[in-house]
């Protein structure tokens, strides 16, 4: 590694640090020429596929439309950002773990569906309200039921969807 300050082309590592959660190392260098000190971030590469659009375009996978698909379906839900951080990860894993070059744009819509179903309800059927393309209240009535019957390991551990009892339109 060059010196940033003199440009030596060889610097000496002093000590090396993994970062909290994992993914980067941090690294103390010191030129032997001038003596300087500087941090150097060393993360691993790992090229993930492109995404297929529903229109046949292909694009880079991108961390941030992910994280802004997480926010905006969670916009004004009590989920903390260490929670959604820690969701945005599991559908990179998912995406990782597929081995594909090229991956459908359904594909990543369905492993963020698995995690916003984790996360809270209310954001999981404003995501597959897009994401499904609901026409009516019929199509959200049955994603709702379906919702319902799928979800009873997650009962109060969110806050109800539908009333304090969990029943449509019910009051406790």
């Amino acid at each position: 590694m060059h010196c940033p300050f003199c440009q030596h082309d060889d610097t000496r590592v002093i000590d090396s640090r993994v970062s909290e959660d994992g993914s980067s190392i941090r690294r103390r260098r010191e030129c032997p020429t001038c003596g300087e000190r500087f941090n150097t971030f060393e993360i691993a590469e790992i090229k993930l596929p492109a995404v297929i659009k529903s229109d046949g375009r292909r694009e880079p996978f991108d961390e941030r439309k992910l994280r802004t698909s997480f926010e905006r379906a969670l916009q004004k839900r009590p989920v903390s950002s260490d929670a959604v951080d820690t969701a945005v990860r599991a559908v990179i894993h998912g995406v990782r773990l597929s081995g594909e070059r090229e991956l459908p744009a359904l594909a990543v819509g369905e492993l963020v569906m698995q995690e916003l179903k984790k996360l809270d309800q209310v954001a999981y059927v404003r995501f597959a309200s897009v994401y499904r393309s609901f026409e009516d209240v019929h199509a959200f009535r049955e994603e709702i039921e379906r919702l319902e019957r799928d979800l009873p390991a997650l009962e109060g551990l969110q806050l109800p969807l539908l009333g304090e009892s969990g029943k449509r339109g019910g009051k406790a």
